[in-house]
């Protein structure tokens, strides 16, 4: 009987020994779903393989092989010796299921939002911030049947690319839901999937690619007000109102006479024939900005409760969307996905997303221990803090008073990496370190006909 029972006690060790070091550290913020928990215990259980393909893509070029190594160093511990093929690991992941990565991933946004609490509000308001952006991936066909690559580049010289459009919460920076599809779809119509989680009273911020008349009056009817900068496309036959202050105007927007593509005749007939909106002029003068004037177009038409300047202020707030997707994509390195089948690069974006989120409740809970607002930690020194701290946790897991101390040490480590300040910088979206001196990928790879010298690249 002893040594029918000694195996199964090493295989539940083992499963433990896999998911740290990142399980104790997020412990208190995440857990596997039960379930989804494995009712055998195989060696890649679901959550040991969850936590390894967590630090996969939270490590600096965390790849297969690195996450098998992981589990093969902790199992050495434990006196056993596995196989250091991937494979294994690599079936595991594909048998994750979506459905409890999406679960996870809205738990880590609950969590940010009530780590971020009432303290982070505007004007008693929660805001909402909408941004789009779009990922690459292996040139394979499945890949390339489910999100073609864009239509002016030849077959076989270009990537898979996913259009995405994220929903930010304003107050914590966490990823609360997106919405991914092919470039023939418009970041306007996906981010419409997004509205099911907006709840009255949110407040939804985004920039004018997102402006429109049907979507303002939509939004009203489900009690969301509306802070977007001005599409040149709507407000054409608009009359105004009143006048509420100096470049501070409430307006009435006439609805066209062409129908979108994406409405159907009936809702589109639903629609009055006019809204009422608020027009803000902002004039900037700062170093900087590459926008001298900003029309800002919203349905806060209280001029008392909700002031020019904090309008301004709110709108400039939206800057950060693309800052935090600059964290996510190249910072986390989700701008190219890795895997070569849709499934799994579905459930390697939710696995940026989960590791993304769970920094920034860090960071919130750091921010809150250093009495500082969340937007003055810097993200990339902060995720360099957790990388070098998560070793810790992995001896001290069992222990709850060392653990404790050691997540006390990780959140003053985390408020000390403080985002300068850099009012006016310029920063021109140009590469100063030239790319390496290689031919151009112009055709198929099956035709391409290589030069042999670098210096006769520019002449073939």
């Amino acid at each position: 009987m002893k040594q029918k029972n000694q195996p199964r006690g090493q295989h539940q060790l083992h499963a433990k020994a896999g998911q740290a070091p990142l399980a104790a550290l997020f412990q208190g913020l995440v857990r596997w779903p039960v379930e989804f928990r494995d009712k055998r215990k195989p060696l890649y259980t679901m959550e040991t393989t969850f936590w390894l393909f967590l630090g996969q893509v939270l490590a600096v070029r965390g790849s297969c092989q690195e996450a098998t190594a992981c589990l093969l160093a902790r199992l050495g511990r434990a006196g056993r010796a596995i196989s250091a093929s991937n494979a294994a690991y690599c079936k595991a992941r594909a048998r994750l299921p979506q459905a409890a990565l999406d679960q996870v991933l809205g738990e880590t946004a609950g969590q940010s939002r009530d780590l971020a609490g009432g303290d982070f509000l505007w004007c008693g308001r929660r805001v909402k911030t909408v941004d789009g952006s779009s990922v690459s991936m292996p040139d394979t066909l499945e890949n390339q049947a489910r999100w073609p690559q864009p239509k002016g580049q030849k077959p076989g010289c270009g990537f898979p690319v996913m259009r995405l459009v994220v929903l930010f919460c304003l107050a914590s920076g966490a990823v609360i839901e997106y919405a991914g599809a092919a470039l023939d779809v418009g970041e306007r119509t996906l981010s419409r999937m997004l509205w099911t989680v907006l709840e009255a009273g949110d407040i939804l911020l985004a920039d004018r690619g997102f402006c429109s008349f049907a979507d303002y009056v939509l939004l009203s009817r489900r009690g969301v007000d509306c802070v977007m900068r001005k599409s040149t496309r709507v407000g054409v036959k608009s009359t105004r109102e009143k006048r509420l202050g100096k470049d501070d105007n409430l307006v009435r927007w006439h609805k066209s006479s062409n129908r979108p593509k994406w409405m159907d005749l009936e809702t589109w007939r639903d629609l009055p024939k006019t809204v009422l909106v608020r027009e803000i002029t902002v004039r900037i003068a700062h170093r900087g900005f590459r926008s001298k004037r900003i029309d800002i177009a919203t349905t806060l038409l209280d001029h008392k409760a909700y002031s020019k300047k904090e309008l301004a202020e709110l709108y400039r707030r939206r800057w950060a969307a693309e800052l935090w997707l600059r964290d996510l994509k190249i910072t986390l390195g989700a701008d190219v996905l890795r895997c070569k089948s849709p499934e799994m690069i579905q459930k390697e974006l939710s696995m940026h997303l989960i590791g993304y989120n769970l920094m920034r409740a860090l960071m919130l809970q750091a921010a809150r221990r250093g009495q500082r607002r969340p937007r003055e930690l810097a993200f990339k020194p902060c995720l360099a803090t957790m990388r070098q701290w998560a070793g810790n946790f992995a001896g001290a897991s069992s222990r709850t008073d060392e653990r404790e101390e050691n997540y006390a040490l990780l959140l003053d480590a985390f408020a000390k990496n403080i985002l300068p300040k850099r009012d006016g910088r310029t920063e021109p979206r140009a590469r100063k370190r030239r790319p390496k001196n290689y031919q151009l990928l112009t055709e198929h790879r099956k035709i391409f006909k290589e030069v042999p010298h670098r210096n006769a690249y520019k002449a073939a």
